[in-house]
């Protein structure tokens, strides 16, 4: 069916720029070709159509692909899928030759054996620990450790300005210290911040203690979140003993606890009413020993190669992976990410019809398909820190679609939206240019809503190109909200509004067409200090 769209664009291209020879050539005139000019991107754009994309997601999103589980046969068949549509296209591969998979080193965790040891009070792994780490054996044993509080390291409040936890074993509680107002003390408002919220607060604390040196990670977790971790354990362990997914050599090294409140008091009996860090003279051990087996996974990667500047690339990212079966159902996700997936592969179809019309992009462009975001962001975070195809300082931005097939309860009268996260973070420049396009092209609501950043649900942490803001690359997040079925079986192609997904991955397309064809790299001014 694109064929016959482009012969009709290139006719109709043809017809717009006269006639391919000279202006009333005489008879023995020669024949002078021209190429087509390009004065509105709309002619690309237009070739991202409803219809493909939903010719697209209903094969992706199919029972056939099983969830597409990160390292199961699903997953297997959709990078098949991606590649066999980027070699039709024409658009080849960074790694060269027929190889359009970057191989990702992925372990799957056994259940842990972990044995804490309080002044001669033994605790045992679940009801009362959770591994949180990757996969080794260590035995930890020390006459004290430190009581860091809430664990928290922030310019408005420091857990760890006047004390030295480096090569101890750090335990902290859940939450974070209010004033008397009700206010939290780490944001001045009544908003929670990184610091508190679920597993991202959890996270926030981990990263925090690790990165003052402190050899292990003990936190008393919300009793909810606690209890979620012990019941996950206990199902995978029916299931064949086999848990958490995680990059090889990722934390490994790191032993990471989550403790019940019982083990908490047993620690320190004041751990829920004090607040004040201090060093706790009490006997500890910590024996943890787990294994791991390996998981082959892979990123998908494909390349255009920009005609001025190529050594500049601009990513468009999107996750190839979802939940795969549970109790026999199948989570098929089609909006999440199937609708970022297919709407990468017509952003690149735009752009290799304008390569064969001689206007390919200035700047390099790489198509990334990332695995493992549903087990933590591991694909991107692969590609990111640790393995990146072209070298970081010269990715310019990433632009990455994550979920922009469907409508959330709060746009139901007004689908004429977006949720745009991340565009302001990193750079003013990159904010402004597509605040621009959307204005002269697209005209959708941009909703920053998710953008704040005391937003609870910390939606600009939970996507793949955190891990290239982590890197000081300029991102924007395109997101459509979550609905009755994100993350349910019930995610599937028939609930695709096509129409609004399309406008959407056209306002991506045209954000990139500028970001990749403008003289000068977008600046990174608000880059972070590392």
């Amino acid at each position: 069916m694109k064929i016959y769209l482009r012969i009709l664009l290139v006719s109709l291209l043809a017809m717009g720029c006269g006639s391919s020879k000279t202006e009333n050539p005489t008879p023995d005139a020669p024949v002078v070709e021209t190429k087509p000019k390009v004065e509105d991107v709309t002619t690309y754009a237009n070739t991202i159509t409803s219809a493909e994309l939903k010719e697209m997601l209903y094969t992706y999103a199919s029972d056939e692909f099983e969830g597409r589980e990160t390292g199961e046969a699903g997953q297997k068949k959709a990078i098949e899928y991606l590649k066999n549509h980027y070699k039709e296209m024409g658009i080849v591969s960074p790694l060269g030759g027929d190889d359009y998979f970057q191989e990702v080193p992925l372990e799957k965790l056994l259940t842990p054996k972990i044995t804490l040891n309080v002044q001669g009070k033994e605790f045992t792994t679940l009801e009362d620990i959770v591994s949180l780490g990757g996969a080794h054996s260590e035995l930890i044993t020390t006459d004290q450790f430190v009581y860091a509080g809430y664990g928290i390291d922030d310019e408005k409040y420091n857990d760890y300005d006047k004390i030295d936890v480096n090569g101890k074993v750090v335990v902290v509680k859940y939450g974070e210290p209010k004033n008397q107002d009700g206010t939290y003390k780490t944001s001045g408002s009544k908003e929670a911040t990184k610091w508190s919220v679920g597993r991202a607060g959890r996270t926030s604390k981990k990263n925090a203690a690790f990165d003052n040196g402190a050899k292990a990670f003990v936190m008393v977790t919300e009793p909810e979140l606690h209890q979620q971790s012990v019941n996950y354990y206990k199902n995978v362990a029916a299931q064949g003993d086999a848990g958490n997914i995680s990059l090889i050599e990722d934390e490994a090294n790191q032993i990471q606890l989550s403790i019940s409140e019982k083990v908490a008091k047993a620690l320190y009996p004041e751990i829920m009413k004090s607040d004040t860090p201090k060093l706790i003279e009490r006997l500890l051990s910590i024996d943890y020993f787990s294994e791991s087996i390996s998981v082959s996974s892979e990123n998908v990667v494909a390349y255009i190669k920009g005609t001025e500047k190529p050594d500049e690339v601009l990513v468009i990212s999107a996750h190839l992976d979802h939940e795969g079966v549970k109790d026999g159902q199948i989570y098929n996700g089609a909006d999440d990410d199937g609708s970022g997936t297919v709407s990468i592969l017509e952003i690149a179809d735009a752009f290799q019809q304008a390569v064969k019309d001689g206007n390919g992009p200035k700047r390099s462009i790489l198509f990334l398909h990332v695995t493992g975001e549903e087990k933590g962001l591991l694909g991107s975070k692969y590609y990111a820190s640790t393995s990146p195809i072209f070298p970081i300082a010269n990715t310019v931005a990433d632009l990455n679609i994550d979920m922009i097939g469907r409508v959330d309860p709060q746009h139901e009268s007004d689908p004429n939206y977006v949720y745009l996260i991340g565009s302001d973070k990193l750079s003013t420049e990159l904010h402004n240019i597509s605040e621009e396009v959307n204005t002269k092209y697209i005209n959708m609501n941009l909703d920053y809503t998710y953008n704040d950043d005391n937003d609870p649900n910390r939606f600009y942490y939970r996507s793949d190109h955190y891990n290239f803001a982590k890197q000081n690359v300029p991102i924007i997040f395109y997101f459509n909200g979550t609905h009755a079925d994100y993350h349910r079986p019930s995610d599937t192609p028939d609930k695709i509004e096509y129409d609004l997904m399309e406008k959407r991955a056209k306002l991506v397309f045209y954000t990139a067409w500028e970001i990749a064809n403008r003289t000068n790299r977008i600046v990174a001014d608000k880059a972070m200090s590392k």
